[in-house]
This record gives C-alpha cells, structure tokens and sequence, in this order.
C-alpha cells in the first residue's frame, strides 16, 4: 500500500507503543510527525518537543504540524501516564495530573484536528485506550476512569463528524512489554499472562500493526469502535 502522500501525528511517539507505531507508519510510506517532551530526535520523524498539558499547546502542535505538511491524514492520540496508586492514596495533583494527560489533552487534540478533517472531508482519529478502562484493576482508578472517558469522546464525535468521512476509534491494548509495564513486580506478571489467552505479554509492534490498519482504506467504514488488542485478557468486556 502506498501511502506516500499521507501524513500521521503520533503524540509520545518517542518510545513503547508510540515508538512502534511510529516506525510502522514510516513502513507504510506515510510523513511522521510525533510529538515527545524530550523533543530527542527519532529516525525518520519529525519531532515536535512539546508538553500538551500547557494551555494551547495542543492547537499550537496541530497548527504546526499543518504549517509544515499542509494537512493531517491521521492522528493518533497515543501519549499517556498511568500511576498505580490505591485511589485512598492519591493526591489531587496526581489525579489531574492523570486526567489531564489521558483524557484532557486528547479532547483538545481532537477538537483542534477535527476542524481540519471536517475541511478536508477525511481522516482518521485513534485514541490510545486499555484493556483496563473496561475491566478495571486494583490500583488503576483514576488510569481507568481516563481511558473509559476515551470511549465515550471517540463514540460521541465519531457520530458528530462522521458524516464529513472522518473516522474516531479507539485502541485498547492489553499488557504491554514496555517501559512503563518492566517495573510491575514479576508475580503480577505472571497472573497477567496466566490471564490471557494468547499465554504472553503484548510487544508494541503487536499494537502498532493495528493502529496502521484501522488508519488505512481497508477500515474506512469502521468508526465508534473500541478495537481490543490484548491477547484476550478482556475477552467479554
């Protein structure tokens, strides 16, 4: 598939998931740009250092990723934090800090590219949700609680815009082996994988493969979907 004319914006595609998906997309043929708070430098993207939880700085990076490649094919709204803490136990500092990145950032992401899709009568909206956001789990409240909320702002504007040929999914992930799942002790691992039906943690490369699909032609007519990726550790939910 050639998609050489296309461009994608993956936020905190500097690592994990946003780094594989990055380079998935670059295999495709598509300009990618990403967003990170270092701003290092990743092979083949332009990179746009930014912290999308200061005021306007979510239209800012749309606005400049438009200067630059004229337009915005895909977004994908990957960047996310996740703090394991009994709910009794967090502040309220870490729970905007939360709420704030998973979910607050996304809604201004999402309102700023939605104008520019709806112009251009198409494009593609991926929020990066999690298996947890329908089963829940000790510890991941307000995590949870984040990327349920993506659901119903991916249904909500997928019905809202879908009629200009914009799709709005959401992918939810599993586990996986990332720098933010390395420090989960090993026992919890371990049920984790007893859990899942495939027998092991996802690898990014298992999400970003996804993400490129639900981008492509191939799904033009899926939108409001929540798309497990999670070897069936959700299965029901």
């Amino acid at each position: 598939m050639n998609q050489e004319s296309r461009v994608v914006l993956i936020t905190g595609g500097n690592r994990g998931i946003g780094l594989a998906m990055s380079r998935a997309f670059q295999q495709e043929g598509y300009q990618v740009f990403i967003t990170s708070r270092s701003g290092e430098p990743v092979p083949g993207c332009i990179v746009i250092q930014a912290d999308l939880n200061e005021a306007d700085r979510a239209a800012q990076v749309i606005d400049q990723v438009e200067n630059m490649a004229g337009r915005i094919d895909v977004l994908v709204a990957n960047a996310g934090i996740s703090k394991e803490i009994l709910l009794v136990r967090y502040s309220d500092e870490e729970i905007l800090d939360v709420i704030n990145t998973n979910l607050v950032a996304n809604i201004k992401l999402a309102r700023r590219t939605a104008k520019s899709m709806m112009k251009a009568r198409s494009g593609s909206i991926i929020f990066m949700g999690s298996v947890l956001g329908m089963t829940g789990a000790p510890g991941s409240t307000v995590y949870a609680a984040s990327k349920a909320a993506l659901i119903g702002l991916s249904r909500s504007l997928a019905r809202e815009i879908g009629s200009r040929g914009i799709t709005v999914n959401v992918l939810a992930p599993g586990y996986v082996q990332t720098e933010m799942t390395d420090s989960l002790p090993e026992v919890f691992k371990d049920k984790v994988i007893a859990d899942t039906a495939l027998g092991r943690i996802a690898t990014p490369s298992d999400i970003a493969g996804v993400a490129v699909f639900l981008a492509s032609a191939e799904a033009r007519f899926i939108t409001g979907a929540v798309i497990p990726v999670d070897g069936g550790l959700g299965m029901g939910h």
